[in-house]
């Protein structure tokens, strides 16, 4: 499941994932926040929490997660990603090169700093 993260700037989205993420929740929560952010500052930062208790995603959700990085690939300014999944850091190692604006990853203990570095 995707929540979003309350009580952030409104030029900052933030959610959090755990259990299992499904396409539903791209559409009903992520994408709809991410669109409204667009829509009222153009550039948007995120921060996304992927906590321990994250399960994986479902294939449409990995899908919904390709489209929304290609719509949105432009108007991202900063990406802040937390997490302690391995094979998420490695994926984001990987191909975090090709990722618009600025990427940092934070430990899920680095919550904080996470917070402190997309206000920035």
């Amino acid at each position: 499941m995707i929540e979003e993260i309350q009580g952030l700037p409104r030029n900052v989205v933030g959610f959090s994932a755990s259990g299992e993420v499904t396409g539903d929740d791209y559409e009903t929560v992520l994408i709809p926040a991410l669109a409204s952010a667009h829509e009222a500052h153009g550039k948007v930062r995120m921060l996304f929490l992927i906590g321990p208790d994250f399960e994986g995603f479902k294939a449409a959700a990995m899908w919904d997660d390709a489209k929304v990085g290609i719509k949105h690939f432009t108007h991202f300014e900063k990406i802040a990603i937390v997490t302690d999944n391995d094979l998420i850091l490695k994926s984001i190692k990987t191909f975090g090169f090709m990722m618009p604006g600025e990427l940092e990853l934070f430990g899920n203990d680095q919550m904080e700093d996470a917070k402190t570095w997309i206000l920035a």
